[in-house]
């Protein structure tokens, strides 16, 4: 089965040598999302609800470029440095998943790579058409 590599153009990509996702076949697996812009500076420090949206729009144009959406969506995977942020996450995701509703689980964590990251975010789609 063919396996294709999607960058989201990350700096973090060669430095650790990943991929923000791989599609084979119909499955995509979208791995930590950090709320970062193209030159991997952090967007909306100290924001949880900025960083959220800044994870969910790269997860968003990541499944653009392998072919699906939002709406493929059936797992997502939130990681939080501050558990107490859960509520308002919450908020933010909901709007980018109005139509269907994929699973989620949320958890706390110590920290990330870097300290002003407060959300990492990992998504799974089933592409159905």
């Amino acid at each position: 089965m063919k396996r294709t590599f999607i960058s989201s153009g990350s700096p973090y990509e060669d430095l650790v040598g990943f991929s923000r996702a791989v599609r084979i076949g119909p499955y995509i697996s979208i791995g930590g999302t950090a709320a970062i812009d193209a030159g991997g500076n952090t967007v909306g420090i100290g924001d949880i609800a900025a960083q959220t949206r800044q994870c969910m729009e790269i997860i968003r144009l990541v499944l653009e470029k392998a072919g699906s959406g939002l709406e493929d969506v059936v797992r997502t995977r939130v990681l939080l440095t501050h558990i107490e942020d859960w509520e308002e996450v919450a908020r933010v995701k909901a709007s980018y998943f109005k139509g269907h509703k994929p699973v989620t689980t949320m958890m706390q964590v110590a920290r990330f790579i870097q300290p002003e990251w407060l959300i990492e975010m990992e998504a799974d789609a089933i592409v159905s058409r």
